[in-house]
């Protein structure tokens, strides 16, 4: 972890730097809070309904209990449409219930963030029970990127449910959303310490053994093979078998296990568009293009139709045909205008401002994008926002930085550090970090600039310039390990395209 992020995460997250959470009993947290409670903020209600027998509930509706505890386990199964609709269902069952709410908002930020349901919650939250409140605090605190008292409501929930495995799951995929991976990973190994059988971190293990600095692809092919057995009729571990095989290097592999995943259902849209995309880096393109056709016909919503078009689009790139891509990019532009997708808006102006002519295009698209960003978007949540400009003001301080344009570059890493320190979201911190390290390359300073690319293990462009630093300065053992994690980056998309064509420190 960066230095600049570490200070945050050390002062607000201390429990999770203790041995001893994991093995504490359950304290009584529900008096706790509630003398807490008497000291000055609303009481909160009784306990009605025990989420998974464990935290108490306002609730009193068993069906709205039970729809809860099919939302949660859909949400940690990475089956967020479901768990939206679940989540809604529970409302309806129980309009006063704050988690219902809360949850229908944390799902639904995965897909198309619903405002109103973030609003309920927060309205509703007096009337909850104390650790429902705590739970609820902390997912509607995220979304408000409010990180502190999030991490507080999170640090007392750990403290009386530490061997609960979905607190420790949620509490782990997020720090592995925010590129915390050694955290994530410890405290998701802890909860599978809980349950042996747990599908949620047996599909997310894959993910992390192979993504971490030390990767461990046979680990996570285990860990995903796991998942299946657990869960023989779901293809989303099949998929996932797919993604990681591709990210490996088996391209063959990764087809049979998209297949597979097909098998079971035929219509699982990210098995279609992932043919889709290991035909690509086959370069059987012609088929590439077939599959993607047919994701396209699976799609029922705006965003998961713009985005297979898009990657449909790069096809072009990957085939050496950049002209006809950067058309296709510009008409599928104006179509998700015409359906004002925000999402898809944002994700094709920065593909076709990464995969411009030439530097001087590109830095008129990305301050377009960033003017784009601007202010808030209906259908784009805060947070997402703030990682996006932050990933445009990156790109926009690497590509001045490496074509001589150091104003340009100093104003993109001022503007960083300011959402930085705003948002303390440590994947917006790292984005600030490494565009740094692009400034300090251009400026001479390779050791100020290798310690500041490290902070972004997750861009592989960024790992490929820190490689590139390493080996001019001589440290060939770390520019290896460097190399050997960008290695299991390997994917359908623009950053890793641009890895395999251009040489790092070269303009464009």
């Amino acid at each position: 972890m960066n230095r600049f992020a570490a200070r945050f995460w050390l002062l607000i997250f201390p429990s999770l730097f203790t041995p001893t959470v994991w093995g504490q009993a359950p304290s009584p947290h529900v008096e706790n809070a509630a003398a807490r409670t008497e000291a000055g903020t609303p009481r909160a209600a009784r306990a009605g309904q025990h989420l998974f027998g464990a935290i108490p509930l306002s609730t009193r509706s068993v069906q709205a209990r039970s729809l809860l505890e099919q939302a949660v386990d859909n949400y940690e199964n990475a089956i967020y449409r479901e768990s939206a609709v679940l989540a809604r269902r529970a409302a309806e069952a129980d309009p006063q219930s704050a988690f219902a709410y809360a949850m229908l908002s944390f799902a639904s930020r995965r897909i198309m963030p619903d405002a109103a349901a973030l609003a309920n919650a927060k309205s509703l939250l007096p009337h909850a029970t104390p650790d429902e409140q705590l739970l609820v605090r902390w997912m509607t605190s995220i979304q408000d990127r409010d990180l502190l008292p999030a991490i507080s409501s999170m640090n007392d929930l750990l403290k009386c449910y530490p061997r609960d495995k979905h607190i420790l799951y949620m509490t782990a995929e997020w720090l592995y959303l925010q590129q915390d991976d050694d955290r994530a990973r410890s405290m998701m190994e802890a909860a599978l310490q809980i349950d042996p059988k747990f599908p949620a971190v047996l599909n997310r293990l894959g993910y992390v053994y192979i993504g971490t600095g030390t990767p461990d692809p046979a680990n996570a092919i285990a860990s995903l093979k796991r998942y299946a057995e657990v869960e023989p009729g779901s293809p989303n571990p099949q998929d996932s078998l797919g993604e990681v095989s591709r990210m490996a290097g088996d391209d063959p592999g990764s087809l049979d296990y998209y297949a597979a995943a097909l098998k079971i259902d035929p219509k699982y849209l990210p098995s279609q568009e992932g043919l889709g995309g290991t035909r690509t880096l086959m370069g059987d393109f012609s088929n590439a293009r077939k599959e993607y056709d047919r994701a396209i016909l699976l799609t029922d919503n705006p965003f998961d139709e713009l985005d297979a078009k898009y990657s449909q689009a790069l096809v072009f790139f990957w085939e050496g045909r950049p002209a006809d891509g950067r058309k296709a990019l510009a008409a599928l532009a104006q179509e998700a205008a015409g359906k004002k997708e925000p999402n898809a808006q944002f994700e094709i102006a920065l593909g076709s401002a990464m995969l411009a002519a030439d530097s001087r295009d590109e830095l008129t698209r990305l301050n377009a994008l960033s003017a784009f960003l601007e202010k808030p978007l209906a259908g784009m949540s805060e947070a997402d926002r703030d990682i996006n400009r932050a990933n445009v003001l990156r790109e926009r301080a690497r590509v001045a930085s490496l074509n001589g344009r150091a104003n340009d570059a100093s104003e993109a890493v001022a503007k960083l550090k300011d959402l930085a320190t705003s948002s303390r979201d440590l994947v917006v911190t790292n984005a600030y970090e490494s565009a740094r390290g692009y400034l300090l390359f251009q400026q001479g300073d390779l050791f100020g600039a290798a310690d500041e690319l490290a902070a972004d293990p997750h861009s592989p462009l960024a790992l490929q310039q820190l490689a590139f630093v390493q080996e001019k300065l001589g440290n060939l053992v770390a520019a290896k390990s460097t190399r050997l994690r960008l290695k299991y980056q390997r994917a359908p998309n623009v950053e890793w395209f641009l890895v395999m064509h251009q040489n790092p420190g070269a303009t464009h």
